[in-house]
């Protein structure tokens, strides 16, 4: 899906699966913060916010922050 909606076409995979991850600790109420995140993935906190917007808009996911 990510490819096909051409979500990671010259994106670092560490960066979109990092902001998958906090992506997910939202949704599952298992809250992380984006600095926590980027260290453990190795990435920074500013990559996770822009794969984040990227990942919530082209995919219309409606996030509750």
């Amino acid at each position: 899906m990510a490819q096909d909606g051409d979500l990671t076409s010259g994106k670092g995979p560490t960066g979109v699966a990092a902001a998958a991850i906090y992506i997910a600790s939202i949704i599952t109420q298992e809250r992380r913060t984006q600095r926590s995140v980027a260290e453990v993935a190795g990435v920074t906190e500013v990559t996770i916010r822009n794969r984040y917007k990227e990942l919530t808009e082209k995919l219309s996911l409606e996030v509750q922050e």
